[in-house]
């Protein structure tokens, strides 16, 4: 089962990831903090339903306007906990590449450390 995940690590091209993670991440605070203004306005009246030949009642149009305004702010409560939630996966994707990166850092210096240290053992044992 390592093997996959292995495969798909190498796989991956760290450096596009790296190179486009605050891009991702800036793209989503600018999606919240677009979304977060028309949250409250009003949205434009709604289509009159054609199957019928009469005109709805006063009520009628109360009713669905309600319902109406009910469902538009789910949908907006629920567009922000997205966006709140991209933003979040955004903020944590990048702070995993900062790690990855770092991680990349430590184990090419830690490379050249062991190669050093080999060709200091190979020189002290050649004498």
């Amino acid at each position: 089962m390592a093997i996959p995940w292995l495969l798909a690590l190498k796989v991956i091209p760290w450096g596009d990831v790296i190179e486009h993670a605050p891009k991702v991440l800036n793209a989503a605070r600018k999606l919240m903090d677009r979304e977060r203004p028309h949250a409250n306005t009003p949205v434009g009246a709604m289509p009159m339903d054609l199957v019928s030949d009469t005109p709805p009642s006063l009520g009628e149009l109360r009713n669905r306007l309600i319902e109406a305004r009910l469902l538009i702010d789910q949908q907006a409560q629920t567009q922000d906990q997205m966006a709140q939630t991209l933003t979040e996966l955004a903020e944590q994707n990048a702070r995993l590449v900062a790690a990855v990166q770092l991680l990349r850092v430590r184990t090419r210096l830690l490379m050249f450390v062991i190669a050093a240290l080999a060709i200091g053992v190979i020189v002290l044992f050649a004498r």
